[in-house]
């Protein structure tokens, strides 16, 4: 017996489900893309034009989304039923606001977003409240304080902005020599200048992982339950992922800690989607690093992976519909950056990449290239991981990005 029948209307017509997209990465492209299939009216917004989910969505917003003010005003111009926040440099009190007062859903919920956002909320919840195995972590905010703070954790230790992605402004300390020029790449490296910077002690880890957890309602009770994809391993540069691959080897009571986990801190933040909980790997002792609560990069992988890719996952999942978290094959992604700083880029190569019926690109239609920009990824399928890697590897490699 079907506990309640989901509902969804028309797109651009009074029935649509509408959902506003806050943050137009190429992770939100493919979310704008599997929502569509759904019929979903998208609105996707960004703080730059032409962004990869705006290329795509039914209607597109160029805003600051930090100013409270113009996020309010997109908000009561859109009218959504859900929103979905792609980053982390929004101001977050609006959604709490919109959540207090049911003017919208926000996915997953206020709070995830709200103590995701910065690395100080999310440690101080998984660890101090939840009781989560974390490494040894000290807060700073001023230089001083933070020098005091390397010295307390020891060397080598982690720095990283308390609000920052895809490795910006992180860093390895090795000595103290190194503590000042840390603390300078910090403050600037992150997405909102927050003053604060956390110093983490070196894990002595096997490997890391990402266990992509889904919270989902149970068509027939209605009741959220949790779900967890096979493990995926990466490969990091600077903080930023370059490969990943799935499944991870990794022993059953490893798997069994890494999901207890994911569980625990995912449900302390609630609401309905997917999350990417990373986690470090020794033999089977497990380790609390971050979660964010939406798809993760280096869940690319899942489009060549899984029946239903981390995407597809995250719509259902946010629309109240079943959800199969069944992989198929052993797969890989990995990285192409742009190589150059230039906009109007053009790529060639791809009919020499695609040669493999094993393996896939996806172009993310970035309009501006850095050096070290994600401009797209190539995944592929094996026999194994490490060949799924080396196809992966060799795909990318024989995409070529131009200058016009």
């Amino acid at each position: 017996m079907i506990y309640m029948s989901v509902t969804i209307g028309t797109p651009l017509q009074s029935s649509a489900v509408k959902v506003l997209l806050l943050g137009s990465g190429e992770l939100g492209k493919e979310v704008v893309i599997s929502l569509q299939r759904l019929g979903v009216e998208v609105h996707a917004a960004d703080r730059y034009d032409n962004a990869p989910a705006m290329q795509v969505a039914h209607h597109a917003y160029t805003i600051n989304m930090a100013d409270a003010e113009e996020l309010k005003k997109l908000i009561q111009q859109v009218k959504p039923h859900l929103i979905i926040p792609e980053i982390e440099a929004i101001a977050t009190e609006v959604l709490v606001e919109v959540e207090e007062q049911n003017i919208a859903t926000v996915i997953p919920s206020a709070k995830a977003v709200n103590l995701t956002m910065n690395r100080e909320g999310i440690r101080r919840l998984a660890a101090e409240e939840l009781g989560l195995p974390t490494s040894a972590y000290r807060f700073a905010n001023t230089l001083e304080s933070f020098r005091a703070a390397c010295d307390d954790i020891g060397y080598p230790n982690f720095v990283k902005p308390v609000m920052s992605s895809s490795g910006k402004g992180q860093s390895r300390v090795k000595s103290f020599s190194e503590v000042d020029a840390a603390w300078e790449y910090a403050q600037t490296g992150g997405r909102v200048n927050q003053g604060t910077i956390i110093v983490e002690s070196q894990i002595d880890f096997d490997f890391e992982i990402t266990l992509l957890t889904v919270r989902s309602k149970n068509p027939e009770t209605g009741v959220i339950e949790t779900s967890f994809c096979d493990p995926i391993g990466h490969l990091q540069d600077s903080g930023d992922y370059v490969e990943s691959w799935q499944p991870q080897a990794m022993t059953p009571a490893a798997l069994e800690e890494a999901k207890r986990i994911a569980h625990k801190v995912t449900a302390a933040l609630g609401g309905c989607g997917i999350f990417g909980v990373e986690l470090f790997v020794k033999a089977e002792k497990v380790w609390f690093s971050e979660v964010s609560p939406r798809p993760h990069d280096t869940g690319l992988v899942t489009l060549a992976s899984q029946f239903q890719s981390e995407f597809e996952l995250h719509a259902r999942a946010i629309l109240g519909l079943p959800v199969n978290t069944a992989r198929h094959s052993a797969a890989a992604s990995a990285v192409i950056y742009a190589g150059v700083d230039d906009h109007n880029l053009s790529f060639s190569g791809l009919n020499l990449a695609l040669s493999n019926p094993n393996t896939d690109l996806r172009l993310f239609g970035k309009p501006e290239g850095f050096k070290r920009r994600r401009m797209g990824v190539a995944t592929a399928r094996a026999e194994s991981t490490d060949q799924a890697r080396e196809l992966a590897k060799t795909t990318a490699s024989l995409v070529t990005v131009n200058k016009n």
